[in-house]
């Protein structure tokens, strides 16, 4: 407190897609999305969005080798067979660890390449496109992306979270990720659910009294009597 910034980021172009990395892309991408966007955005210091976050892209999934274009991941596809390592196993790996998952091109719309190039692009689109875009997201009230515009509007117009301090709370919570942010005597507790099912976290401890919630992921999370 006081002697830095922080730059907070899920992903870079290194690093795999954080709803398949950190959620579940498939059940629960929606919502997965919504909460990994909320855990960094209200913390103190200044978010990072890396392409296709907003939307909620995943990894591609590559099935052959032939899609991959990073040298790191060709590499370690030779090595891995050479080790004894059956194909699908590695295959298996790279669709979950490879640099190329962050790097297939932004998803605009359904259209040919996804709207991103009339041309040949350097590396395939993702299957997903159709169905993960910027066109259907941005008509759509409850989207990723709408909930990141609603988060972005909340930094710039909510004091507490600009300039409040962040103190962690619920730490021995084996599901969430929880931390209050502070500012002029006013709180807001950030609660983040890691987890594919649902749990309760009890308020009284956090001396938290006349709650309402601002922002939500879900209308499945409540405030129940002095729980979460």
């Amino acid at each position: 407190q006081g002697n830095g910034w922080n730059a907070l980021f899920w992903c870079n172009h290194d690093l795999p897609s954080i709803v398949s990395r950190f959620g579940n892309d498939s059940i629960y991408r929606e919502k997965s999305a919504k909460m990994l966007a909320t855990a960094i955005h209200l913390m103190r210091g200044t978010p990072y969005i890396y392409q296709g976050e907003e939307i909620g892209m995943t990894n591609p999934n590559f099935n052959n080798i032939e899609d991959y274009r990073d040298i790191e991941s060709l590499n370690a596809y030779k090595i891995l067979l050479n080790e004894g390592i059956d194909e699908e196993e590695v295959l298996n790996i790279l669709k979950n660890r490879s640099r190329d998952n962050s790097r297939t091109p932004m998803q605009w719309n359904g259209e040919g390449n996804s709207g991103f190039t009339t041309g040949l692009p350097w590396i395939n689109i993702s299957k997903n496109y159709k169905d993960i875009n910027v066109e259907l997201e941005k008509d759509k009230s409850n989207s990723i992306l709408n909930y990141y515009k609603k988060l972005i509007i909340l930094r710039k117009n909510n004091e507490i979270i600009c300039e409040g301090s962040l103190i962690p709370v619920l730490e021995e919570h084996p599901k969430i990720l929880a931390y209050i942010r502070e500012y002029k005597g006013k709180r807001i507790l950030v609660a983040c659910n890691f987890y594919g099912e649902k749990t309760m976290a009890s308020l009284k401890e956090l001396i938290i009294v006349d709650t309402s919630i601002i922002l939500n992921n879900s209308d499945e999370n409540k405030i129940e009597e002095e729980n979460i």
